[in-house]
């Protein structure tokens, strides 16, 4: 099936051979593909490039948490293969990189003058963005129908978001068959990145009902089908509700997001642990913490999810499934050791997600929470 909602969206299996078709929609004669360098090892790239009318350059220098210089490098090579559009190819830090370059490569400031902060995306020269499909291996990010990128500032070491409306890919091809050989550990901690993303959505105080519903279908299709890709891979079904739901999330979160991501951005810039993991890893202490502003909305989801307890019973079901997809239970177990929530408080406050949290933070309240997360106290 096809989708516009409101990108282009080329859904079901083996979808990923019609690139060509892709790239002739959007009149790209030479695109770029960009990727990261663990899909570069497997025959996802090489079959994606044979199915181009000719086959084309690939820019894979590309982080776990892609940095600025992964995109001002991706553009030195866009640029001197004289590339017309980008194929973004894998999770998050592929297509979020994928989508820098296309972005970046004909503009006349630095990356950073373009951070989502007020009107800064107004800088950027909209007539020169090049055009990009985006093909997701994953089911966690959703960034093929997003509108910004997430990239470290090597320089602070703080993770950044870049903004741009024609930042959002005008395909995004979702073919299940291309997620079917991910690893046990990568196929939970991106399904934990859907999850984060559809309860923050779900949980944030902004008003915005077609975001709120579609987190609610998103969370449905996490909850019927996370286990089963976790335990047999195998299932292109389930791997296509778990695709389906990723996509959800990442079109739902733009009614906010919340501690949970402020928590993880710092943790993965001073860590460099895995996104996805790392907001399961803190996910319950965080529902926990915002007890007392969504409780009552997430009774009225206990009963949409068919999960007993109301509130508790969610929360239950988060800590049973961490630990059955081996999901660290603390951030202790994931090097971050205890006074550490002194460095990361600030920087949590000041993440740009912080704003959607349905609890008022503050730099003292998140230094509570963080030691939280470290020492496992609910």
């Amino acid at each position: 099936m096809n989708w516009n909602y409101p990108t282009n969206v080329w859904f079901g299996p083996d979808r990923s051979q019609q690139i060509q078709q892709a790239c002739d929609a959007l009149g790209i004669k030479n695109p770029l593909i960009v990727t990261d360098p663990g899909l570069l090892q497997t025959p996802i790239i090489d079959e994606i490039n044979s199915n181009l009318s000719s086959e084309t350059n690939v820019y894979s220098d590309v982080q776990g948490n892609p940095t600025g210089s992964n995109v001002t490098n991706g553009v030195k090579v866009f640029l001197e293969g004289n590339h017309d559009g980008v194929i973004a190819i894998g999770g998050g830090s592929g297509m979020d990189a994928g989508k820098g370059v296309a972005f970046l490569a004909h503009q006349s400031r630095p990356l950073w003058d373009f951070e989502d902060i007020g009107d800064w995306w107004t800088r950027a020269d909209s007539d020169v963005i090049k055009p990009i499909i985006a093909i997701p291996t994953t089911a966690g990010t959703g960034s093929e129908v997003g509108r910004a990128g997430v990239f470290l500032n090597e320089d602070n070491h703080k993770k950044k978001i870049i903004f741009h409306p024609k930042m959002l890919p005008q395909i995004a091809i979702l073919d299940p068959s291309l997620t079917i050989n991910l690893p046990k550990g990568i196929t939970a901690g991106t399904g934990m990145d859907a999850l984060a993303h559809c309860l923050e959505a779900y949980s944030s105080p902004f008003y915005h009902p077609m975001a709120e519903g579609t987190a609610l279908e998103g969370l449905r299709l996490v909850k019927e089908n996370i286990q089963e890709v976790y335990h047999n891979g195998k299932n292109i079904e389930a791997r296509a509700h778990m695709l389906v739901a990723s996509m959800m999330g990442a079109a739902a979160f733009q009614k906010g997001l919340g501690a949970i991501h402020s928590i993880t951005h710092p943790v993965n810039s001073l860590y460099h642990t895995h996104h996805g993991t790392t907001n399961g890893t803190v996910m319950p202490f965080v529902l926990n913490y915002n007890r007392s502003t969504i409780e009552d909305k997430f009774v009225r989801l206990a009963n949409f999810l068919n999960i007993k307890g109301g509130f508790d019973g969610i929360v239950q079901w988060v800590i049973d499934l961490k630990k059955e997809m081996e999901i660290p239970e603390t951030l202790k177990d994931m090097g971050v050791q205890p006074g550490d929530e002194v460095k990361l408080a600030p920087l949590a406050q000041e993440d740009p997600s912080t704003g959607g949290n349905p609890l008022e933070m503050t730099k003292e309240k998140f230094q509570e929470l963080i030691e939280n997360c470290i020492s496992g106290k609910y």
